[in-house]
């Protein structure tokens, strides 16, 4: 392994994690020091990426903005839109321009979102598509996930990834949490008048990163892929299911991020400090559930333990409709909560699948006689363009949710009801997924394709 300056900035070159006198030789403190420093800027990506979810709680006649719970929804499903959709050349452009360089970059972007939330949220009677192309530009943050993990995946090997995918996206996650805590601070010390303010502690700190990447981080050959990695990747049908999979679990996780404050609001007339007293928990939990879930996959098979999470937020969502029902406001919070860990806990399983099923397909080569490393280096390229592909279509999920919860308050019955019950759909969908596509391969006596290794019949 080589250290050079060459292509813009450092490249180490001859990087291999998988060999493991290296590895302990140093390598694993080099992929520590990247871990950190990613999920810092992932971090700071989240927060502005979701900055939305708090700053509408603030936008209300008392500061000169009249906008309806339909607008408000619509708000904040146009960051999750943009950030989807970028995940993809954000994966592409760390590969391109390598994973340090690129960092700086996305870090340093974010300054343009956070400046324009916070001189226009100052500005009454500011029109409502001006904060929908604000909300656009703040999508950037979303890209962020996408460069960030497939960064990561070549600095670790393949047994240690599902725990250092976990970490990585779980501290970006917990970004989500931490805007709205600030939004809390704001709240509770200024009052809801001063939405400026939650913006603002965020532009120290995106320089901050910005320049602690620029110091620390390393670029690595081993993450440049082909051009058509991803071209490749869409070839795969296991692209397609595990973003169908990963469409309930981030998908849940970002969007109810987003909405949970304006639900609680249009669901039981929740003022913004309650709003927001509520909403940090959810996503705190549900991003230091991530890594668990990660960890569980390692352990016991990505395929088993998305299985039984879905279950889970099946069993969570109809919670939701009772407490709806039944108009119990704690219930409805407790359940929710659970659905922020269970969404979090998959998300982690997985993103496990991903390198898992590529791996697999990589052995199965080798066993064929192709080359070894030829085949792992293309598991690699494979699940780094199948992590943007999915992170995409999953992001896009939050988005639907959003707009399902627009759809359903729309008709004037303060009734998300609707909305619960096409989610829960949507997860019976994905238990049907996982049991027809990965456990019953088990069944049939392959391997497994998405980490497990235990029989099928004691799911």
């Amino acid at each position: 392994m080589a250290d050079t300056s060459a292509g813009g900035g450092r490249w180490l070159t001859g990087w291999n994690p998988e060999d493991e006198d290296a590895w302990h030789k140093g390598g694993h403190r080099v992929a520590r020091r990247n871990l950190v420093l990613s999920v810092l800027s992932e971090h700071i990506g989240f927060s502005v990426w979701t900055l939305w979810s708090v700053l509408v709680l603030f936008l209300s006649p008392d500061i000169g903005f009249r906008f309806d719970p339909g607008q408000k929804f619509l708000l904040v499903a146009t960051p999750t839109v943009v950030g989807s959709l970028l995940r993809l050349p954000y994966s592409y452009a760390v590969t391109r321009f390598g994973g340090r360089n690129w960092t700086v970059f996305a870090t340093g972007i974010l300054l343009v979102p956070t400046l324009l939330a916070l001189y226009f949220v100052q500005r009454p009677g500011t029109p409502f598509w001006v904060f929908l192309a604000i909300g656009a530009v703040a999508g950037v943050g979303g890209g962020n996930f996408a460069s960030s993990m497939t960064n990561i995946t070549a600095f670790y090997p393949q047994r240690h990834q599902g725990w250092a995918l976990g970490l990585n996206a779980g501290g970006g996650n917990l970004g989500v949490a931490a805007v709205q805590l600030i939004g809390l601070a704001v709240i509770s010390v200024a009052g809801n008048t001063h939405p400026s303010y939650v913006a603002a502690v965020y532009l120290p700190l995106i320089v901050l990163i910005a320049l602690l990447a620029a110091w620390k981080m390393d670029n690595v050959d081993a993450v440049r892929t082909d051009p058509g990695a991803q071209r490749e990747a869409v070839r795969h049908r296991d692209t397609w299911w595990i973003s169908l999979l990963y469409v309930g679990t981030f998908g849940s996780f970002i969007g109810y991020g987003f909405a949970f404050g304006l639900v609680l609001q249009n669901e039981f007339g929740a003022t913004p400090l309650e709003a927001v007293g509520y909403t940090f928990l959810g996503p705190l939990l549900g991003s230091f559930s991530r890594p668990l879930g990660g960890w569980l996959a390692d352990r016991l098979g990505g395929a088993r333990v998305t299985f039984w999470n879905f279950l889970g937020m099946g069993a969570g969502t109809a919670v939701l409709i009772v407490a709806a029902e039944r108009n119990s406001f704690g219930l409805f919070v407790a359940g929710f909560t659970a659905l922020f860990v269970l969404s979090g806990l998959g998300n982690g399983s997985t993103y496990k699948m991903i390198p898992a099923v590529f791996a697999k397909a990589a052995e199965d080569e080798i066993t064929s006689g192709h080359d070894a490393n030829g085949a792992f280096a293309r598991a690699r390229r494979l699940s780094g363009a199948v992590i943007a592909i999915a992170g995409a279509i999953g992001g896009l999920g939050g988005a639907a949710i959003n707009l399902a919860f627009k759809l359903s308050y729309a008709d004037g019955s303060g009734s998300g009801t609707p909305a619960f019950l096409a989610f829960l759909a949507y997860y019976a969908l994905c238990v049907v997924v996982i049991r027809a596509v990965y456990l019953r391969r088990r069944r049939a006596g392959s391997a497994d394709p998405a980490g497990a290794t235990r029989e099928v019949s004691r799911v």
